[in-house]
């Protein structure tokens, strides 16, 4: 029930990735050719594409973490027993807990310190770019919490104790589907 309600959000993100991303190659791709086709610009689509390109980054981050798409490196997990593997990823996921706790409270006072600081170009609250890093906590936290849960109670396989995958072993697909 739970891995449903998050797979539907990491949905809904994937879908404001895209929408995201179509428009900042509209924006950036239009100012190019007024730049060089009729020497003007939209000063807007700058700073608004950095932005979208800063909440992009941290929306894919919890995606990846929901498919467990992260690259890194097995070599000495794939060694361990699987009770090791067990506290290693036990410990990682708590580790992972608490970064999530320091980007939540360090974007947070962020947003707090910045809400009355507006932007150069959009004139729009600063506190809207700090907020994506609260954002990326608030969503990752349940991924990193259900996986715990998971560990702590038996019901995850052994398959899933290691974290990362290779990138040669990238799903092709929705794994929680």
């Amino acid at each position: 029930m739970v891995q449903k309600i998050i797979n539907a959000y990491c949905r809904l993100l994937g879908a404001l990735m895209v929408i995201s991303l179509f428009a900042m190659v509209v924006m950036v791709f239009g100012n190019v050719v007024m730049r060089y086709g009729f020497n003007s610009g939209i000063t807007l689509s700058e700073e608004l594409s950095r932005w979208l390109f800063v909440w992009m980054t941290f929306l894919g981050a919890v995606i990846a973490l929901n498919e467990r798409g992260h690259l890194g490196t097995d070599s000495l997990i794939v060694r361990l027993p699987v009770a090791g593997q067990k506290l290693c990823l036990g410990v990682s996921l708590l580790l992972m807990l608490f970064v999530c706790w320091l980007i939540f409270k360090g974007s947070l006072e962020q947003t707090k310190i910045n809400w009355e600081s507006t932007s150069a170009v959009m004139e729009t609250s600063m506190g809207y770019f700090y907020a994506s890093g609260v954002a990326f906590a608030v969503l990752a936290a349940p991924i990193l919490l259900l996986n715990l849960f998971r560990l702590l109670t038996g019901q995850m396989a052994d398959s899933e104790l290691i974290g990362i995958r290779e990138s040669d072993d990238m799903p092709h697909g929705d794994p929680h589907a």
